[in-house]
C-alpha cells in the first residue's frame, strides 16, 4: 500500500491536518503525519516535533521558549527536510502533502525540494496564487491555492482539502510505464528562437541512442537542468541556449542566477555549449520594460513577452563570463560559435541583427577561453541543421571518449 507523508504544524493546523489524514485513509493509502510545529500539538503525530527539531540539531523546547517565529520556521524546515529525506530512503514515502500559510508553506516546500524529481509533492497554500518561485524553486512541487485561509473547516476548505487528498493519493498510487529505460540522458536547453536547432539536435541524439531532456531556458529551466545534473541523472549536457545569462547580467525576468553554466563543469560532465539567444534580454508586456531601457532596440515577441537587444558592451561582458565559467570546467568542454547569428531573429535582415554586438561577444570568447575548451567557429547561424548536427555529434563523441 502506498504511503503519503502528511507534513504540517500541528500547533496551528491540527484540526485541518487531522481532517486530511482521514480523507487520505479513505483514499486507500497509509499516512505518516509529521509535526513541524514547536508549541503544543492539537493532534497526535507519527513523527513528533521533538524528532523533527532534533534532525536539525535543535531542541524544540528551546525553540518554543525563544518565541522567535522566523528562527523556528528555519530550524523546523531543516529538520523536516532531513526527516522527509530519511523516510523516502527507507521506502516509507510515496508522496507528500502539506497545507498552510506562508510559514508552513516555507517549511513544507524546503522538505519537498529535497526529494527526487518524480516523487509526488502537493502543497495547499494561501500563497499559491502569487509568486511561487521561492517555494517551488526548480522542482516539481505542485501548489494549489487554498481560496480561503487555513483557519478551521468550512464547506469551501473541506472541498479543497478533500480534493488535495484525492490528488496526492492518486499520484502516490500511480505506476509509470517504462520508456527509454537504459538510454543515457542528455540535458538540452531551448528557447523559441532556437527551437529548430534543438529539435534537430534532439533527433540526431536519439538516433545515436540517447534520451534527451529539453529544458525551456526561462530561468527555472536552466536551474532544473543543472539540478538533474547534480543529482546524477545526466550523462552529458547540450547547453545550446544560454540566454539566461543575459537576463542575469542586464536585469531581465528570466535569470537562472549567477551560477548558471557552472554545474556541468564542476561535476566533470561532458558539455557542449553555444550562444543561443544571447542577443536578447526578456521582459513581460511592453509596459513592464524599465524606463531606463527606453530608446534601446526593443521587440514585442507577443503580448506577454518583450525582448531587448543586448549591446556590444553587454555582449563583451557575456563573453568574458562564459569564458571564465567554461575555463574552470573539470570535464570535456566544447564551445560552438554560430558566426551568422545566435538566434532566429539575429540573422542578417532580422530585427536583432547586430554585427558589432556579435563580434564583441565572439572576440571576448576568443580572448578568454582557456586551453581546456575546444572552440568551434562555424560560418552558420545557430538554427542551421549542420550546426545542430555538429553539436550533437560532438557531445556524443565526448561522452563516448569519457566512457
Amino acid at each position: 500500500m502506498a504511503t503519503v507523508v502528511l507534513l504540517g504544524t500541528l500547533d496551528t493546523k491540527g484540526k485541518e491536518l487531522d481532517y486530511l489524514r482521514e480523507r487520505l485513509r479513505e483514499q486507500g493509502v497509509d499516512v505518516l503525519l509529521v509535526d513541524a510545529g514547536v508549541f503544543e500539538p492539537a493532534a497526535e503525530a507519527d513523527v513528533g516535533q521533538a524528532e523533527v527539531a532534533a534532525a536539525a540539531g535543535e531542541d524544540v523546547a528551546a525553540l518554543a521558549e525563544a518565541k522567535d517565529r522566523g528562527s523556528a520556521v528555519e530550524a523546523m524546515g531543516r529538520g523536516a527536510a532531513e526527516v522527509v529525506r530519511r523516510l523516502h530512503a527507507e521506502g516509507r514515502l510515496d508522496g507528500i502533502l502539506s497545507v498552510g500559510g506562508s510559514g508552513n508553506s516555507s517549511i513544507a516546500a524546503q522538505a519537498m525540494r529535497t526529494l527526487p524529481v518524480g516523487v509526488p509533492k502537493l502543497l495547499v497554500s494561501t500563497v499559491a496564487s502569487g509568486d511561487t518561485r521561492p517555494y517551488m524553486g526548480a522542482n516539481d512541487v505542485s501548489m494549489t491555492y487554498s481560496v480561503v485561509d487555513i483557519s478551521g473547516l468550512n464547506r469551501i476548505s473541506e472541498r479543497i482539502l478533500s480534493n488535495a487528498a484525492g490528488a496526492i493519493a492518486g499520484m502516490a498510487k500511480v505506476t509509470v510505464p517504462e520508456s527509454g529505460e537504459g538510454r543515457p540522458l542528455i540535458g538540452a536547453t531551448m528557447f523559441g528562437v532556437t527551437t529548430p536547432a534543438v529539435t534537430r539536435a534532439r533527433e540526431r541524439l536519439e538516433e545515436l541512442g540517447y534520451e534527451v531532456l529539453v529544458f525551456h531556458a526561462t530561468g527555472t529551466g536552466g536551474q532544473s537542468m543543472e539540478a538533474l545534473a547534480r543529482g546524477g541523472y545526466l550523462a552529458g549536457v547540450l547547453d545550446l541556449t544560454t540566454t539566461e545569462l543575459a537576463d542575469d547580467l542586464v536585469g531581465g525576468v528570466l535569470s537562472a542566477g549567477p551560477d548558471r553554466l557552472e554545474t556541468a563543469g564542476e561535476l566533470g560532465l561532458p558539455q557542449v555549449v553555444s550562444l543561443g539567444a544571447l542577443d536578447m534580454v526578456n521582459f513581460g508586456p511592453r509596459e513592464t520594460v524599465p524606463a531606463q531601457f527606453e530608446g534601446r532596440n526593443i521587440y514585442v515577441h507577443n503580448p506577454t513577452v518583450t525582448l531587448m537587444r543586448t549591446t556590444p558592451e553587454e555582449c563583451a561582458e557575456l563573453g568574458r563570463r562564459i569564458a571564465r565559467k567554461l575555463s574552470a570546467a573539470t570535464g570535456p568542454t566544447a564551445l560552438f560559435v554560430p558566426l551568422k547569428g545566435v538566434s532566429m531573429i539575429a540573422t542578417e535582415g532580422g530585427p536583432f541583427h547586430d554585427a558589432a554586438a556579435d563580434e564583441a561577444l565572439f572576440a571576448a570568447l576568443r580572448e578568454g577561453v582557456g586551453p581546456n575548451v575546444e572552440m568551434h567557429e562555424l560560418d552558420l547561424d545557430v538554427n542551421d541543421p549542420a550546426f545542430a548536427d555538429a553539436m550533437a555529434d560532438r557531445v556524443h563523441e565526448l561522452i563516448d571518449d569519457q566512457g
